[in-house]
């Protein structure tokens, strides 16, 4: 007995030094919220709330101690309290998570198509599944409100800017030559295979300041973090053969692939409109691997080499004959590494990488030498710190080592530029509804000698559950086209201001969204030669120059996307209106350009069937009338091409063939043949003219894709 009054003597002072701690935990609105965890950091002393938000327990801690409470859908809380006497009455207010469904998203003159997002625009799937797209990136963009089309050149071109203003970029590094090699009269293709990116973001102005040199437009790629363990496959088709493999553990994986390509068969299927001595022939490979050597981190490296050949007849006025011959060799190659990796709970985060590309090309134009050669070394860094509220704060820098060679006439021309920027820009929730983004990005050109600093400013409310309001305004600065700094290296950057209303509502697998914008174009390049206007888009310059030049272009854009309507059933349509002058180049007087459309629409629509287990997609795309050059018309470009319409067709058919998985797909395009014309060329005495037109009029494909390996898995979803 002695002993037990001993322990009690001991165990007293300990029970009744005990203090309580009680309160309620509500969310912002004051509703209580029943089974909240509240307890105070470093101990086991805590509890659960009631059903109406009230806790209680007790605690042998004395002076001061964290109080942490924590509820699903809502932001930790932790506060620090006196606990010398009891601490009763206290009041906490939990504040809701923020997600694409409670919280607004700045959306303006951006369309994120990424897996991973709720308001997924445009998939990476829609890229092959498209017809008319040619299962290429910048092709399926192309039915994108914004974005037009234009069928004689290479690039994409975005509410009224030219295709150079348009910037390529995978994993933030910029691409130096995303399109295979450019030939008169020809449209040409992305370089990137479909497969490699698990989302894209689409920007038709007013982008990130972490992002420059584009005038008009930036189209973000951000490749896949791991792929699947599909083994080795076999594609064939009238293009090309080639074979891919597939292997991934849980921390690595890699994807090589292989391909030699002769399009000589399919052009003796096909009736051709360009004049081929030789039918181009490529071959390359690609190979990329990713590591997760950390919990958050990934390493991918990406490397990838290509070589063509071709030779044609060009189409070429001014000769007695009316064409020249081209010969072209071209060898590009594009290696890219990034490492990503947050720490501290993903509060920090760091995005850098490493990227070098060269690009060769041995042109020869009737005898004479037009080689041209390029290179870039580019390294990039950010550093993003998210803070309370779900706001956020990023620094980042970049530089680029950028070497030009270009031959013409006999002549060569050789450029070096030491590009470098840094950029700041923070995401601020003022309230759950308003969300404001402030950038600032400040750039050096060795070549040009000179800085430029621009501001970046978006703006979104939330006006519904599902729907929202957008505004985004900013400066954007880009070198001129490096021709005209062979001859003229005392050039300024050129200039756009934009300005983008948005609004937006997703709900329920429907999509509508409305945008309208204005850009002021500044500081173009002008040209003065003293002779008439010359139309030849590959002509060289050789005028002074200088920044005199300006322009305008305004517009709006409709979108709007089904996918849920109808079982198995996906349809969108776009419509863009565009207006646009400009006073650059060899213009002498302010007028529309030659690559400009005023309307252009687009309806797709994709059904799947799944007792035959196929796809069929179909397009029709509307492109009005675009300005050409017509000597014999005092009016500077006032004649216009008749509208382009177009509709095409794509099938694609998952089968078993002896345990093996094949993926069958065809496509038509152009299906009713029409005879589109895209622009006119005049001989020098403006007498005869001849008309630009597609590659083919109507052109049909098949292929197939064969997974050799008993691991790979394709659904519906994959084709």
């Amino acid at each position: 007995m002695k002993l037990f009054y001993y322990l009690l003597l001991l165990i007293s002072p300990l029970a009744y030094s005990q203090n309580t701690v009680s309160g309620k935990i509500t969310d912002k609105k004051g509703n209580a919220l029943p089974g909240a965890n509240v307890f105070l950091k470093g101990t086991y002393d805590g509890t659960t709330t009631d059903a109406n938000g009230l806790f209680s327990f007790q605690t042998t801690e004395k002076d001061t101690a964290t109080l942490a409470a924590t509820y699903v859908g809502y932001e930790a809380f932790e506060t620090k309290i006196g606990v010398r006497e009891n601490a009763t009455d206290l009041s906490v207010k939990l504040e809701e998570l923020a997600n694409e469904l409670n919280t607004v998203v700045i959306t303006a003159g951006a369309f994120e198509a990424s897996d991973e997002k709720r308001m997924a625009m445009l998939k990476p799937l829609d890229i092959v599944t498209t017809a008319g797209a040619a299962a290429d990136i910048t092709g399926a963009m192309q039915f994108l409100p914004g974005a037009q089309r234009v069928g004689e050149q290479e690039g994409l071109f975005v509410r009224g800017g030219s295709g150079q203003e348009t910037k390529v970029v995978i994993d933030g590094m910029i691409v130096q030559n995303p399109f295979f090699s450019s030939l008169p009269d020809v449209q040409s293709r992305g370089r990137f295979n479909p497969f490699m990116f698990k989302g894209t973001s689409f920007s038709t102005g007013g982008y990130s300041a972490q992002y420059g040199q584009a005038l008009s437009s930036v189209l973000l790629l951000n490749t896949t973090d791991k792929v699947s363990n599909n083994g080795l496959g076999i594609s064939l088709n009238l293009a090309n053969a080639g074979l891919n493999y597939d292997y991934a553990t849980k921390n690595q994986s890699i994807s090589a692939v292989a391909y030699y390509g002769n399009l000589k068969p399919l052009f003796s299927l096909v009736k051709q409109n360009v004049d081929w001595l030789q039918e181009p022939e490529f071959k390359g490979s690609s190979l990329t691997y990713r590591l997760k050597p950390t919990k958050n981190g990934v390493l991918k490296v990406y490397g990838m080499y290509s070589d063509s050949q071709l030779s044609m007849n060009s189409r070429d006025p001014a000769s007695e004959s009316g064409k020249t011959k081209l010969d072209l060799e071209n060898k590009n190659s594009f290696v890219t590494s990034t490492y990503n990796d947050s720490w501290k709970e993903g509060r920090w985060s760091l995005n850098s990488g490493f990227s070098y590309s060269r690009n060769n090309d041995n042109t020869t134009l009737d005898a004479f030498n037009f080689d041209r050669f390029d290179e870039r070394t580019q390294a990039r860094i950010v550093l993003s710190r998210l803070l309370s509220g779900n706001n956020t704060i990023l620094f980042g820098a970049e530089a680029h080592a950028i070497r030009l060679k270009n031959g013409f006439d006999g002549q060569s021309y050789d450029l070096k530029d030491r590009y470098t920027a840094a950029f700041v820009e923070s995401e601020i929730y003022i309230t759950r509804e308003l969300a404001g983004r402030i950038g600032l990005r400040t750039e050096y050109s060795s070549l040009l000698k000179d800085y430029n600093l621009a501001p970046r400013l978006s703006f979104a409310y939330k006006t519904g559950k599902y729907s929202q309001v957008s505004l985004a305004a900013g400066q954007f600065y880009q070198n001129p086209d490096y021709k005209y700094l062979y001859t003229n290296k005392n050039l300024d950057y050129e200039r756009a201001d934009h300005l983008i209303l948005n609004y937006q509502i997703c709900k329920n697998q429907r999509t509508f969204r409305f945008e309208a914008f204005y850009k002021n174009y500044a500081q173009l390049v002008r040209e003065f030669t003293g002779q008439k206007f010359d139309a030849d888009p590959y002509r060289f310059p050789w005028g002074e120059t200088n920044n005199a030049g300006k322009g305008y272009a305004r517009g709006f854009d409709f979108f709007w996307r089904d996918q849920k309507t109808i079982k198995n059933f996906d349809y969108w349509v776009t419509y863009s209106f565009v207006d646009s002058k400009r006073l650059f180049q060899q213009f002498e007087e302010s007028t529309t350009p030659t690559f400009i459309s005023n309307h252009n629409i687009s309806l797709i629509t994709k059904k799947w069937f799944e007792k035959i287990t196929t796809n069929v997609s179909m397009t029709y795309a509307f492109t009005s009338g675009r300005p050409y050059y017509n000597p014999n018309n005092e009016h500077f470009l006032g004649d216009k091409t008749a509208p382009v319409h177009n509709v095409n067709i794509q099938a694609s058919k998952l089968q078993n063939v002896f345990g093996n998985l094949v993926i069958f797909y065809a496509s038509v395009d152009n299906i009713l043949n029409t005879k589109n014309v895209f622009t006119y060329r005049y001989t020098p005495d403006g007498k005869t003219r001849y008309a630009v037109g597609p590659q083919s009029y109507r052109n049909f494909f098949v292929g197939m894709q064969i997974m050799l390996s008993k691991k790979a898995k394709v659904s519906k979803d994959d084709i």
